[in-house]
């Protein structure tokens, strides 16, 4: 097609992947600012569909609604922007709702050119974005558990990497030139197992990090002590902590689970250029998993710099938001890989 990009229709799951990516932001900040049950009740906030509650509002709710007070207990009172945080991300998730509608229609009109699998997807991300809505409502409603917090980021990276493939899948069917689509076949079957496991591992690790976040393993006063190198990569000046502390096993675990990751994308990214030569094949999907190794090396020093930057009293929530960023991303990548692998074994239409 000699459309130009922005007209093309495979343009439009590249929009839902940004805005995917803004509702995990909107999601990590609330976390950061501990603003996670600033809106008690769900889908409104306070009994109204509106952010700016005041302390005496607030009060007033509870003492109607008691059954409603968070952990914090019934004297405490939200900021307005805690509150706004919360509210403009459930804000967002509606606004994402009518587009991806849209998407799913457009992509069952268009099923002749682009085919099944693409219109599947879209009916996938439907579906996934009506169980985040309703995981996130149940988050709420348990004041934010951790193993909820955990499956609310997990569901949303997967919801975000539906647009990827998508994306990539119209773009064979455009009759795009990119190498990616023409690799070996022998070099294709011998390493998606591979290349998953990369995928696998990373989204693992993923989730420990939403664990630890949630739990008293990400409070500097329960999990791993500040500063270097007592806190970091030590943990209470220890390689090997007691695990006495409510927070040291959850995140020594996480810490653990980073080493092997790495180990994981790195032995597997030097078998994937090995491979790429053997079978004559790009190595550009070598480069994909090297930029996924990178990215975890980066989140390594990111995630590392948070504790030894922190002190008592004010911990660098800012870091923390580049964490999960980070995290996310590396496994976008990874899933990258995956997606071009299986893409590449089909043909350009379903329908030929």
């Amino acid at each position: 097609m000699g459309q130009a990009w922005w007209r093309r229709p495979s343009t439009l799951p590249v929009v839902l992947l940004v805005m995917s990516l803004c509702i995990i932001i909107a999601g990590g900040t609330i976390r950061i600012n501990d603003a996670g049950e600033s809106c008690p009740d769900w889908p409104q906030c306070f009994g109204t569909w509106g952010f700016d509650i005041s302390a005496d509002e607030q009060g007033v709710y509870w003492d109607e609604n008691p059954d409603e007070i968070d952990s914090r207990g019934i004297d405490h009172r939200y900021t307005t922007f805690e509150i706004f945080s919360e509210w403009f991300h459930r804000l967002l998730v509606g606004v994402i709702a009518l587009p991806v509608l849209f998407n799913a229609l457009l992509a069952r009109r268009m099923k002749d050119t682009y085919g099944k699998t693409v219109y599947r997807s879209t009916l996938l991300s439907g579906v996934l974005l009506i169980v985040q809505a309703l995981v996130g409502a149940l988050t709420v409603s348990m004041d934010n558990v951790d193993w909820s917090v955990a499956l609310h980021l997990s569901l949303a990276s997967i919801f975000t990497s539906t647009f990827l493939y998508q994306h990539f899948a119209m773009r064979k069917s455009e009759g795009s030139d990119w190498e990616l689509f023409a690799m070996n076949p022998e070099f294709v079957s011998g390493n998606k197992n591979r290349v998953d496991a990369m995928v696998g591992s990373v989204f693992t690790l993923l989730i420990l990090g939403a664990w630890v976040s949630s739990t008293a393993g990400g409070q500097y006063n329960q999990g791993c002590s500040v500063g270097f190198p007592t806190g970091w990569p030590k943990c209470n000046g220890s390689i090997l902590p007691s695990f006495d502390g409510p927070g040291v096993l959850v995140q020594m675990i996480h810490r653990f689970g980073a080493v092997l990751v790495g180990l994981v994308l790195v032995s597997g990214s030097a078998r994937l250029r090995s491979e790429s030569r053997i079978h004559n094949s790009t190595t550009t999907i070598g480069r994909i998993t090297d930029f996924a190794a990178g990215l975890w090396i980066l989140n390594v020093l990111v995630g590392g710099s948070y504790i030894i930057f922190a002190d008592m009293d004010n911990f660098p929530e800012w870091i923390s938001l580049l964490h999960l960023v980070f995290g996310v991303s590396c496994f976008l990548v990874a899933v990258t890989a995956s997606f071009f692998l299986r893409l590449s074994s089909l043909p350009q239409s379903e329908e030929e």
